[in-house]
This record gives C-alpha cells, sequence and structure tokens, in this order.
C-alpha cells in the first residue's frame, strides 16, 4: 500500500512527481506489447490475469466484508465493466499488431470522448456546445490519423484495420467507466477492482481457448513481460494515479493522462526506432486538443456551479 506520505507535507510535489511516474509507467505499455511475441489475447489475459493477483489478496485482507455486502446489482454490473474491459484490452494489443504505437495510443486515448458522449445519452448528464466542439475536434484529429497513417504503410487496409481496433478499443473502455461511475460511488476501489479485474480475466480466458491459443506453452521472455505488463502500466500506472486523485484536482489528473501517447511515441522511437510520420503527428496533436478542451470546458463548468451554490 501506498501511504499517505502527503498529510503534514508538500500537498503539490509529491503527488505532482507520482503522476508524472504514473503517466510513464502507462506509457511502456505499448512498448512491452510489442516486445511479446505471445498473442495478442494471451499477453491481456496474463497482465490481467498478474494484476488480479496482486489486487485480490489486498482487497481480502482489507475488505473482505464489503465483498458480502456486494448487491447483485453492484456485482452485475462489475462483471459488465471486466467484460468490456477485456474487450478494450483485446483489441487494443491486436491494434498495434498493424497500426504504429503512436496512431494506436493516442487513438485509444480518445475514450474521454466516448465518456462524454455515453454519459449524456445513457447518464442523462448535460453536454454544452463546446464539449461538442472538443469531440468534434478530435474525431476530426482520429481521421487524420487514420487515414494518414494508411499511405505510409505497406498494406493500407491493415492500418486501417489498426486504426479501427484502437478506436474500438477507446469505445470499449468508455463503456467500461460509464458501467463503474455509479458502482465505484457505493464500493471502494479494491473489492471494485478485484471484481472487475477477475471477469475480464475469465473472458480474456476465453478467448484465448476460442482463438486455439496455447495457455502454457511461452518462454520465460513472454512471462517476463506479461508480469512487467501487470506491475508496470497495470499496478504502477494506474494505481498511483488513483493515489495521486486524492490530493491533486480530478482535470489535473486527466490532462497528465493525455501525456500518454506523447510518452509510448518517444519511448517507441527510443526503443523500437518508429518515427511517427506527419500525419500522426499532426493528427495526434489535433486529437490532444480536443480532448484537453473537452476537459478544461468540464471543469470551467463544475466551478461555475461551485460558485452558484456558494452565491
Amino acid at each position: 500500500m501506498i501511504p499517505d506520505v502527503c498529510d503534514g507535507g508538500d500537498l503539490e510535489v509529491v503527488p505532482g512527481a507520482a503522476l508524472a511516474f504514473a503517466v510513464l509507467a502507462a506509457s511502456t505499455s505499448a512498448i512491452l506489447i510489442r516486445w511479446s511475441a505471445a498473442p495478442s489475447s494471451v499477453a491481456a489475459f496474463y497482465r490481467v490475469l498478474f494484476t488480479t493477483a496482486i489486487v485480490a489478496p489486498i482487497a481480502l485482507g482489507f475488505h473482505r466484508e464489503e465483498f458480502d455486502r456486494l448487491s447483485r446489482r453492484d456485482l452485475l454490473g462489475a462483471t459488465v465493466a471486466g467484460v468490456a474491459l477485456a474487450a478494450h484490452f483485446a483489441s487494443w494489443f491486436e491494434s498495434l499488431s498493424y497500426t504504429s504505437v503512436a496512431a494506436s495510443v493516442t487513438l485509444v486515448q480518445t475514450q474521454p470522448l466516448f465518456v462524454a458522449a455515453g454519459a449524456a445519452l445513457v447518464l442523462h448528464e448535460r453536454v454544452t456546445r463546446t464539449t461538442v466542439v472538443g469531440i468534434v475536434v478530435a474525431i476530426a484529429g482520429a481521421a487524420v490519423m487514420s487515414f494518414g497513417d494508411a499511405g505510409q504503410a505497406p498494406v493500407a487496409d491493415a492500418t486501417l484495420y489498426g486504426n479501427a481496433l484502437a478506436l474500438f478499443g477507446a469505445v470499449t473502455v468508455a463503456g467500461y467507466v460509464l458501467a463503474g461511475r455509479s458502482i465505484r460511488q457505493r464500493v471502494s476501489l479494491f473489492p471494485y477492482v478485484t471484481v472487475v479485474y477477475a471477469a475480464c480475466a475469465v473472458t480474456l480466458f476465453v478467448l484465448v481457448g476460442v482463438q486455439g491459443h496455447d495457455y502454457v506453452a511461452y518462454p520465460p521472455r513472454e512471462w517476463a513481460l506479461f508480469l512487467a505488463m501487470a506491475v508496470g502500466p497495470g499496478i504502477l500506472g494506474h494505481t498511483v494515479s488513483n493515489w495521486a486523485l486524492k490530493y491533486l484536482e480530478s482535470v489535473v489528473v486527466s490532462v497528465a493522462w493525455l501525456g500518454e501517447p506523447v510518452g509510448s511515441t518517444v519511448l517507441a522511437l527510443a526503443l523500437l526506432g518508429e518515427i511517427p510520420d506527419v500525419a500522426t503527428v499532426v493528427g495526434g496533436l489535433v486529437v490532444l486538443t480536443g480532448i484537453g478542451w473537452t476537459t478544461v470546458d468540464r471543469r470551467r463548468r463544475k466551478a461555475r456551479l461551485s460558485e452558484e451554490g456558494q452565491a
């Protein structure tokens, strides 16, 4: 467990550094996937399985009684969230076999836009005109990345397929976020993620079998990569980010996570020799502009509502 070192100290420097570390850890995910020679569904399965093995003892050790109080509705909702997360991992991991790291990671980071759309349609949350503009801008950037990158690939259709998989990964992870939004108000973090990851792992286990892949015939290097995916992006990335959220405003954390595509692109250049083309760079910047615009608008709306409540 990460101690609350900021309760009596600096409330900005330590969480800020921790958040930067979390984004960097998450940025290694695409690189680790590229290094792995295992089928994408197998890599996704073991990443989630090992992550579950890490968080489950914490949940059972400190929140055992909470499992007994889980309602059927919350259990079902967490299970659905886990299935959506499995679809996200399977599609995004597979996308990296067909398109560039820069395009894949940036396109999958459009998920806040789909969350906003889903919140308006499913949760009946108000979406402002500025948010709509941000969504349109980001989708335009995604189109530039998809069709521009395709022209540089040996097989354009394969690149478009990879970009489509990355976008599907964004949609499915948005479904995961929407499904868990109400549940997390009633269920604490570790019990929730344990159920979600367990459902995700079972779904990916079935997918591996359906695809006819071997479950265990992999060299030690692959097992080390599976564990690195769980510890790095899974635990050091998302868990540390959730810890920092206690001390930093949500908009700070959200905007910081937009640095993941940048980190992945830089790592891909340094470690894989993958040079992003002009369309990927320009389209990625447009996507991030749209997401940032949407995030800032939501923050401004919250501030206005707070001021009106105090008036």
